[in-house]
């Protein structure tokens, strides 16, 4: 069970390539989990460095030593896009990364959430758009 709504990937105005609902999504539904492989904290950090892009490819787990490296068998949840006002949430637990809705989604509308913490310490300017964009990430 990786995505329960159909969602395509496509060119992006934030960032690359996008995910979009590709039908109505209402709020606080489960969209699906984030496909990827779970590796130790230390891979993690050896393979946040080799990454190419700013894409969101690696999510670590607060309460343990684990991170989900989403560029390995990745599915269209890894190319959700932050946003400052985004219209998904993450949730990190018992090692999944699960996305859910915020608020209704319209199809054809980009998925987006608050990336929160990065790796890229807030140093990398935004591109989302917002109104109330932070303006880095």
């Amino acid at each position: 069970m990786d995505l329960l709504f159909p969602i395509d990937v496509k060119k992006s105005r934030i960032a690359g390539r996008g995910a979009y609902a590709l039908k109505s999504i209402p709020r606080r539904k489960k969209l699906g989990n984030m496909a990827g492989e779970i590796i130790s904290f230390r891979e993690a950090r050896k393979r946040v460095k080799l990454q190419k892009g700013n894409a969101l490819l690696m999510v670590e787990f607060n309460h343990e030593p684990i991170a989900l490296d989403a560029s390995v068998n990745r599915n269209a949840l890894s190319y959700i896009n932050h946003s400052c006002e985004p219209n998904t949430y993450m949730r990190r637990a018992f090692r999944r990364v699960e996305f859910y809705s915020l608020r209704p989604i319209k199809k054809g509308e980009e998925l987006t959430c608050d990336y929160g913490e990065t790796h890229h310490d807030g140093k990398l300017p935004c591109q989302c758009g917002a109104v109330k964009c932070r303006k880095f990430i």
